[in-house]
Formats: structure tokens, sequence, C-alpha cells
């Protein structure tokens, strides 16, 4: 079996729309057209991205994306009718890797799953443990451990980990992050960072509200420091 999205999208039309859009990528689509029958079918048979418009009757977008997040890691793209940044932001804090607005390009759609599968799929083979402070990131094997504890992290959240480790105390830029972990930099959005680098302290940091390890170097970026 190939490939397979899951699109969650009350509108049929622009359901249909997106079906054709992926399976002329030759990609196998699901669809669903509420958050309980999205549940539902990804339950039965999880897909390898999954696209979540935020306005959903019942069960909205957000919850959606909180409740596949909390069974798995699997890619998540959310897609919203508005740029408001309250939107993105709640999104992305739901567990989101990325997202995209209303109306989007078929080749853009294609191009941000395409980014999503590579960074699924990348292997991290011959990567030593690396060790700042009390943080083990073993790239191999892709375990983090705080202190001895296992930290469970996302796929994007612990790429971003292991490039900011990659060069320990260097200042890597929104714009690098965006190329070396999400996989693109024209179209992206420095959101998409700085979100995901909040979501990284809560779970690598003793205090996320005073980091000691992802700091954040100010008009600069962000660096990892023991």
């Amino acid at each position: 079996m190939g490939t397979r999205i899951l699109t969650v999208e009350d509108d049929e039309r622009i359901r249909t729309a997106v079906r054709f859009a992926l399976e002329d990528e030759g990609w196998v689509v699901d669809e669903a057209d509420n958050g309980e029958a999205a549940v539902e079918k990804f339950t039965r048979e999880p897909a390898d991205v999954v696209l979540i418009d935020i306005m959903l009757p019942g069960m909205d977008g957000f919850e959606l994306c909180r409740s596949i997040r909390r069974a798995s890691d699997v890619p998540i793209v959310m897609v919203t009718a508005r740029a408001d940044t309250h939107d993105v932001v709640a999104g992305l804090e739901a567990g989101a890797d990325d997202y995209l607005t209303k109306p989007f390009a078929p080749k853009e759609l294609s191009a941000r799953i395409r980014a999503l599968l590579r960074r699924a799929r990348v292997s991290t083979t011959d990567s030593p443990l690396i060790r700042i402070g009390e943080l083990e990131i073993a790239p191999e094997q892709g375990v983090v451990k705080r202190g001895g504890d296992e930290v469970h992290l996302t796929k994007t959240e612990f790429r971003l980990l292991c490039e900011l480790a990659s060069s320990p105390g260097k200042v890597f830029s929104r714009e690098s992050l965006l190329e070396k972990v999400w996989g693109y930099g024209y179209f992206g959005d420095g959101r998409l960072v700085d979100v995901h680098v909040r979501r990284l302290r809560t779970k690598v940091e003793l205090d996320a509200a005073n980091p000691r390890h992802v700091v954040t170097v100010r008009g600069m970026g962000y660096k990892l420091t023991p």
C-alpha cells in the first residue's frame, strides 16, 4: 500500500478537490467530514500524514489534532481559512507540524506533504550520542532523555532538537531552521519555529519559562547550550 493521507474537511467541494490533487500525486486518500469520523478512521488504519481543517462540526480541528497527537506522532497539517495569528499558533500548540491557509494551490499542498514525508523518513544513523547538561540525545535511536528519564517528542520536535544539538552554542536563525527541519524556506513561516521551540522547552527544560538549554538569542534565533 502506498502513502496514505487522511484529509478531514466538512466542505465536500473542498474535500473532493483536495482528494483529486493528492491522488494525482499517487497517494492513497482517506476522507472524513468531522472529527469523530476522523478518529475512527485513523484508529482503524493510521495515515502517513493528516490534514485537518480547523472549523469542523462537533469536535473542532484543535481538539482532533490533540486527540491524534496523544496517540501518534504522525505529521499533521492544520488548514485554516484565516492567516490569523491566534488560529495558526493555537493549531501548532495543539501539536500540528505545519499549517496552510485557504485558498491554497495544489502544488503548495503537495510540496508541504512531500517535505513532511521526507522529514519523517530521513535516517539519522551513524550519529553519536549527544550530551547537553542533563540531556542525552540519541539520534540513531530517536531517543531523548532528561536526567535519565525518556522524554517523548514528536518527529518535528526531535529533528529540531537534533539540529540545534548538531552544533552546541551555534546560533541558528529561523530561516536556517525552516530549511533544515521543515525542508523549505521561501514559503515558510517563522511562527513554526517559535511555537515548536516553546513546545520543545516544555519537554526538555526543568523550567520552560526560564530555559537553560534551548536559548533565544534576541534578533538572531536560537541555540543549544550546556
